[in-house]
């Protein structure tokens, strides 16, 4: 299997308002930016947009190697989602998961196997360059901009 590295980060101008997402998707010497936005969204939604765009680019099975700056996104995905799966997505107390339908469409993307996802957290605004050039291409996203 090929082995992916990807950079994913999202930002808001507001919290709610208008936000953008951005991927920086590499394999060898080959690299490929996304970028995209809502008028108005959160910045969770954008985080997790942006882990959601770059691994739906992936068209073949990979070893990917995901950064981001969102322990929401990491931690939801990789210990969070069992029990709100099991409670019929609903937290912990009793309550409707946010942004459950884009926890449900990584969810799938996550678990079909296509994928070895090892999911590592990055200090935002820490001078990490992949995780600075995300972030630049999740302002770009922003509508307005």
């Amino acid at each position: 299997m090929n082995t992916v590295t990807i950079y994913t980060d999202g930002a808001c101008k507001g919290n709610p308002g208008p936000g953008g997402w951005g991927v920086l998707l590499s394999a060898g010497a080959t690299e490929k930016e996304l970028f995209g936005g809502e008028r108005e969204t959160t910045n969770n939604r954008m985080e997790l947009t942006a882990v959601i765009e770059g691994l739906a680019a992936l068209k073949r099975p990979c070893v990917v190697h995901l950064y981001l700056d969102s322990e929401y996104v990491r931690k939801g995905i990789t210990e969070w989602i069992h029990g709100w799966k099991a409670k019929g997505w609903k937290t912990a107390a009793k309550q409707p998961v946010k942004n459950a339908d884009l926890w449900q469409k990584l969810d799938a993307l996550v678990h079909q196997g296509m994928h070895q996802i090892h999911w590592h957290w990055v200090k935002g605004h820490a001078g990490d360059p992949g995780n600075e050039r995300a972030d630049a291409l999740a302002n770009r996203g922003v509508p307005g901009r």
